[in-house]
């Protein structure tokens, strides 16, 4: 992990910087370059304006950790009014559905959010019913993968729910010690999977540190994903990765048809837009909500440029 990397981390984690950044002015460009406003309809009318230039599109209602059962049960019924809102989106109501993995506008949940920490059954419970209405709806529904104090729960109980309800899948990350295990676990379980690189700041108990050990551990189960994974999700921004893994795919025949790229919102668009030319599937990772600030130093721990940018900048006269 890189220095700058670490030390956005652990200072966003501060109350006082976290503060500053939510009443800063200076910061709203940023925020409003990742999140896509604090309401669902404000998610998808930005949604649309993807959806018109080809990417499609993961909406994700920002938020971790609810803290009683109410809260829980309020999240679980706000990613039921996204689903019904989804679904009267034109784009979703015109398309056909007649192929796996193509749906225009499905939504990333959090295990958390369904209430984790009140007991794995009752999120188990809650997570079921969420999928069985996306399932009704023929959309699914992908569980985030969190700290690696949720990693192996979480593992466990999409792929019990996976068993009923296909239309589900998670996240794994590459700089996850276990994490050659759980992509041939899920490879097994056929489950459609999004391979992210990790943006938590974990020990060097149970995740690799260094930046180029990441790099090689995601692109070596990126191929392998690609190569025997059920519809796999390949989400990250490094180009230099995705040229090479676009050689991959070209030569062992791979269609481009039987995956995507995944990208955030606000990052890169200029190669989101390029992919999609290149005939590539392409789906864009739209976060929205007032619980913004957790995901937002994630996206700035990613590019630490952007935080140092602006941290000058507060503290000019």
């Amino acid at each position: 992990m890189s220095l700058a990397r670490n030390l956005v981390l652990k200072t966003s984690g501060l109350k006082p910087v976290e503060a500053l950044v939510r009443k800063s002015f200076l910061f709203r460009p940023l925020v409003t370059r990742f999140i896509a406003g604090d309401t669902v309809e404000e998610a998808l009318k930005e949604s649309e304006s993807i959806l018109g230039n080809g990417p499609r599109i993961t909406l994700d209602y920002l938020g971790e950790n609810s803290h009683t059962e109410a809260e829980a049960l309020a999240s679980c019924a706000t990613y039921a009014t996204m689903l019904d809102k989804i679904d009267a989106v034109s784009a979703v109501t015109a398309w056909k559905g007649d192929q796996k993995g193509t749906e225009p506008l499905n939504i990333s949940i959090k295990l958390t959010q369904c209430g984790l920490d009140q007991g794995s059954e009752f999120a188990e419970a809650n997570y079921r019913k969420v999928v069985q209405k996306a399932a009704e709806l023929n959309n699914f529904i992908r569980i985030d993968m969190e700290s690696s104090a949720y990693t192996a729960r979480t593992v466990e109980i999409v792929t019990r729910v996976h068993k009923e309800f296909p239309n589900t899948g998670t996240v794994l990350q590459s700089y996850m010690h276990r994490n050659d295990d759980d992509v041939q676990h899920v490879i097994d379980n056929k489950m459609r999977t999004r391979l992210v690189k990790g943006a938590y700041l974990e020990p060097s108990a149970v995740a690799y540190q260094e930046k180029s050990k990441v790099d090689e551990k995601y692109v070596e189960q990126s191929k392998k994903l690609l190569e025997f994974g059920t519809y796999p999700a390949i989400a990250t921004q490094d180009e230099k990765i995705i040229l090479e893994l676009k050689k991959f795919v070209e030569e062992k025949g791979i269609d481009k048809s039987g995956f995507e790229f995944q990208m955030l919102l606000g990052i890169r668009r200029d190669l989101q837009s390029s992919l999609v030319q290149e005939g590539y599937n392409v789906r864009i990772y739209v976060p929205y909500g007032d619980q913004w600030y957790p995901y937002f130093t994630r996206r700035l721990a990613e590019r630490p440029a952007n935080a140092l940018f602006m941290l000058k900048n507060m503290f000019k006269k």
